[in-house]
């Protein structure tokens, strides 16, 4: 029984939307790839160790969904790379983030990749920060609203979220996840 893949490019929702294009777990590690500088078709499959058939179906909707563009640097045999466009680059922040997540909740073993600075050298601790007031974006201090284009049930989402003051949150210990 083959399952079809349910599409939400047609929700109003923003994360709907987002892991219609970026969510499936290829996808992620495609992108991750061509920020390490990788960027020709071999060199995606030798890191990533998947078939050549995943592989172009991936690295197809990459370039329909503008995340990569596709730019032949071989005539004879015809060959392509597939670079970052500038929507492509504008994923680095949500890379960052999970890499900072899955290093501060899914690595036992210790941490085996960091973002550092350039010019230092030092470890950076990603932090979303609201631009004018330059305050910590959290789950707890804000909330969603509905925006110009919302219908119905946008609009109750936002609602929902605005009555409750915030999500509940539950401490789980280390050795129970």
């Amino acid at each position: 029984m083959v399952m079809k893949k349910t599409r939400f490019d047609t929700q109003q929702c923003p994360i709907a939307r987002s892991l219609d294009r970026i969510g499936e777990w290829w996808s992620m590690l495609i992108i991750r790839d061509a920020f390490h500088g990788l960027s020709k078709f071999d060199e995606f499959q030798q890191s990533l160790g998947l078939s050549p058939t995943i592989l172009t179906r991936r690295l197809k909707f990459l370039v329909e969904s503008g995340i990569l563009c596709k730019q032949a640097y071989q005539q004879r045999p015809l060959r392509y790379q597939y670079l970052l466009t500038e929507r492509g680059a504008e994923l680095f922040p949500v890379l960052a983030t999970l890499l900072q997540w899955g290093n501060s909740h899914l690595a036992p073993e210790g941490i085996a990749a960091q973002l550092v600075d350039r010019r230092s050298g030092l470890p950076v601790t990603m932090q979303l920060i609201d631009s004018v007031s330059q305050q910590p974006i959290t789950h707890q201090n804000i909330t969603l609203a509905a925006g110009p284009a919302a219908g119905a049930a946008m609009r109750q989402r936002a609602a929902r979220m605005q009555q409750s003051s915030s999500a509940t949150l539950i401490e789980s210990p280390q050795e129970n996840i």
